[in-house]
């Protein structure tokens, strides 16, 4: 989980924040990408509801990887919430998300944008990891199990 690790620092781990809505899911991510890497809330919120807009980044199993592309970002960037209470995603299951990896890539990124995707969906996939996400107690647990999986 290279490229996971490379992109994810322990300051971009929420857990338990109350959201109610995929919307207010955006609209918190491009706060918390604001903060702490400067880019404008707005452009994060319209890049992902305009993903969004494509189809749902909602895997099923209660886990989402809502992404957008960010002109002049200089390298891929993610943030890591969990939700209190899982909310509507139009997931392929049709199950509530709790969980979401939020994913900002620079415009013009494709073969990393890719790798980077499938390893979050690999790593999703794994029952055992996606258990251990809902039950870790700190940020710092969350953190270690996203960026030392191994399939």
């Amino acid at each position: 989980m290279a490229l996971i690790a490379s992109l994810l620092p322990l300051t971009n781990v929420f857990l338990d924040l109350d959201l109610t809505s995929k919307k207010r899911l955006f609209e918190q991510a491009g706060l918390l990408f604001e903060n702490s890497h400067g880019i404008a809330r707005a452009a994060i919120f319209d890049a992902l509801f305009a993903r969004e807009k494509l189809g749902s980044t909602g895997l099923g199993q209660g886990v989402a990887i809502p992404h957008g592309r960010i002109k002049g970002l200089k390298e891929a960037v993610g943030v890591f919430v969990r939700l209190k209470q899982a909310i509507p995603f139009e997931a392929p299951d049709g199950k509530p998300v709790n969980l979401a990896f939020v994913l900002m890539v620079p415009e013009q990124a494709t073969d990393l944008h890719l790798q980077i995707l499938s390893e979050l969906a690999q790593l999703f996939s794994d029952k055992k990891i996606r258990e251990a996400l809902s039950q870790a107690t700190t940020p710092e647990d969350v953190h270690q199990l996203l960026t030392h999986w191994q399939a």
